[in-house]
């Protein structure tokens, strides 16, 4: 319920930042852990594989392409740091951003309430004006205990 209670109002925080889709070609391959990866033009164009997924998860992929920033100071305390070699929350909805800024999207969030969890929490309290080095530490104390090894996420600077 409180999940669900964050996505939405994520989820209606954004609706009026949303920009329309772009056009590209873009390209689907399976990573080796299985996740699926999808590369397209840019952050504002979403990858095939949301299309079938529900309004929220779809709309935190959104805020993560928006939040790159952010979610890369971020630990996941899913277990993918182990399982999928992520090194932040931010690789579970993008394994990488290229210098053209294309960006190649993953998968494993679609499957993940940790992962989306944690994403949100950060991207809301980034919009209320906290800093990385604040949100960093409260993401490693709620998560602390119960979860997976936290992912090998570099601190941000103070």
């Amino acid at each position: 319920m409180k999940k669900a209670a964050l996505l939405v109002i994520l989820a209606a925080t954004l609706v009026s930042a949303c920009s329309p889709k772009e056009q590209a070609q873009q390209h689907q391959h399976k990573a080796p852990n299985g996740d699926l990866r999808e590369q397209t033009a840019s952050a504002g164009v979403l990858p095939e594989f949301l299309k079938n997924k529900p309004e929220p998860i779809r709309v935190v992929y959104q805020a993560a392409g928006q939040a790159t920033d952010l979610l890369q100071w971020i630990p996941c305390f899913c277990g993918c740091g182990e399982s999928a070699g992520h090194q932040s929350n931010l690789n579970c909805f993008i394994q990488k951003k290229n210098a053209d800024g294309s960006i190649v999207w993953d998968d494993h969030g679609t499957r993940c309430d940790v992962c989306l969890e944690i994403a949100v929490q950060s991207i809301r309290m980034k919009q209320d004006g906290k800093s990385d080095l604040e949100i960093r530490k409260f993401i490693e104390q709620t998560y602390k205990t119960g979860y997976a090894k936290p992912t090998p996420t570099p601190m941000p600077s103070a």
